[in-house]
């Protein structure tokens, strides 16, 4: 396979990663990268999106860049350029399913950088939750983790994942694909696409006036592949995510340095709100807050002020925040002899 133009526009290419047929057919995972130049990096960043998503978050990747690195990032299986025909959109029943992908997306940065680059796997959301269990299954593979929102604890409260538990594994028996029905609004998707109002621009006018939080269509998502009402929630998927969040709970023992990226607070409504456009509306923050220390052996949490879900597609004075962590972390991870960087097969 070989690297084509993507999408998104200058410096970004895509390959498709072959994969394994499941029970429902074929498979391909997707490989993004962005390098508009020769430049040699210092390091390597593999980034993993959340549900419902896939990868347009084209300003991390020029930052990575600047900050001398170069930029990776899979769509998963059944996932935005990697959904094929008839699949159920982002279906999976476990999470280390992903190593597939992910080891032939490795296999790539290795063949093209050498496999004792610095390599640091990110994940936003969902995709910090995989990222993290992959992480902890392989110990000697990674100079450091990069979670933005993990999604690391079932939605309420521990005690309604231990409850849900057995209902979950009896609807799995009787029918994995049962579409659970789910409460759901468009309000975080209103935050993706801009200010769409002549008030709420006034209201912004703090906000620099070019800044695609700010402005009309806002990052752009691609309706086809972030998908308003969400995809469907199947029993099968929702299991898988129970049991990882199950893993993440009894303590895991990630051993290179972690940094984990959250909004400061978390802002729930059954109507729209203003304040939702400063804060994490998908995921309960303190949740996250609370699963950080158990994570691995040295972990960094920075509360972003104004930070929504997505804290790199948050206001520009929040990922400006987020960056500048981002960047020091790495800086401090990447050693100027690094060891091994091969992941475990």
């Amino acid at each position: 396979m070989s690297w084509t133009p993507d999408f998104l526009g200058d410096g970004f290419y895509q390959r498709a990663l072959p994969l394994h047929d499941d029970e429902f057919g074929p498979n391909r995972a997707t490989l993004v990268t962005y390098r508009p130049g020769d430049s040699a990096p210092t390091f390597a960043v593999l980034a993993i999106h959340g549900w419902n998503d896939y990868f347009y978050q084209y300003e991390f990747a020029l930052e990575v860049e600047r900050m001398g690195g170069r930029f990776y990032a899979i769509d998963l299986r059944k996932y935005g350029r990697s959904h094929l025909d008839d699949q159920m959109w982002g279906y999976i029943e476990d999470l280390s399913t992903y190593d597939e992908e992910i080891h032939e997306a490795l296999d790539v940065i290795y063949s093209e950088l050498g496999d004792t680059v610095p390599l640091f796997l990110y994940g936003h959301s969902t995709g910090g939750l995989t990222a993290t269990l992959w992480a902890d299954r392989h110990p000697d593979a990674l100079a450091g983790v990069i979670l933005n929102s993990p999604w690391l604890e079932f939605q309420g409260q521990t005690a309604l994942r231990l409850a849900s538990q057995p209902i979950l594994d009896t609807i799995h028996r009787l029918s994995r694909t049962t579409v659970i029905p789910m409460p759901g609004n468009d309000f975080y998707h209103r935050l993706l696409t801009g200010y769409m109002t002549d008030e709420e621009r006034a209201a912004a006018s703090a906000d620099p006036c070019d800044d695609p939080f700010v402005t009309d269509g806002g990052w752009h998502p691609d309706p086809r592949y972030r998908q308003v009402p969400s995809f469907p929630i199947r029993a099968g998927w929702l299991r898988a995510i129970a049991n990882g969040h199950e893993r993440v709970a009894q303590g895991l023992d990630i051993q290179c340095p972690i940094l984990v990226l959250t909004s400061a607070q978390t802002f729930y409504s059954d109507t729209w709100n203003d304040q939702m456009r400063h804060a994490d509306t998908v995921l309960n923050v303190d949740q996250i807050w609370k699963r950080v220390p158990w994570l691995g052996r040295v972990t960094t949490l920075v509360k972003v002020p104004d930070a929504i879900h997505d804290v790199l597609l948050s206001r520009r004075s929040a990922r400006q925040y987020a960056y500048g962590h981002i960047e020091r972390f790495v800086r401090g991870a990447v050693r100027p002899d690094p060891g091994p960087g091969r992941h475990n097969s």
